[in-house]
């Protein structure tokens, strides 16, 4: 009998969707991208109906949590309607999730450190983003 993998999945929501996946028995990514939308959405999917994976949990950075009246500003408006979207798909299909809140994530993590942190090249700052929120689960 195979192995199930317990993974935990990382999205860094806006126009440009950063996607990461973590193996919890690896200690290491699956995937690690930035896509649409639609595309990041059916990656869950996959992984979520896939027989060899276990989704312990998606993470999902909810702009509309942003602390203080500048960072609201800032998460305002497709990012903030594309973590509504998230939360409606992740309920509608009854996957395990956690909205969390920007602050309460490391981001913006600049590509020479998180090369030092993974040992890994990823140039999509959304990508990197998407990766912080399941590192080393």
């Amino acid at each position: 009998m195979k192995v199930i993998e317990d993974i935990y999945i990382g999205i860094d929501t806006g126009r440009k969707t950063g996607i990461a996946v973590w193996s919890k028995q690896r200690k290491g990514f699956i995937k690690i991208e930035t896509t649409e939308l639609h595309r990041a959405w059916f990656f869950v999917l996959q992984y979520y109906n896939s027989k060899k994976y276990n989704v312990v949990r998606v993470r999902v950075e909810d702009a509309r949590k942003r602390s203080g009246s500048k960072a609201k500003a800032f998460g305002a408006g497709s990012v903030c309607r594309d973590a509504s979207a998230w939360e409606d798909f992740l309920k509608d299909y009854a996957i395990p999730y956690e909205m969390v809140a920007p602050q309460s994530n490391m981001t913006k993590v600049k590509q020479d450190v998180f090369r030092q942190m993974t040992g890994l090249y990823v140039s999509s700052e959304h990508s990197r983003d998407a990766a912080m929120l399941v590192y080393q689960f």
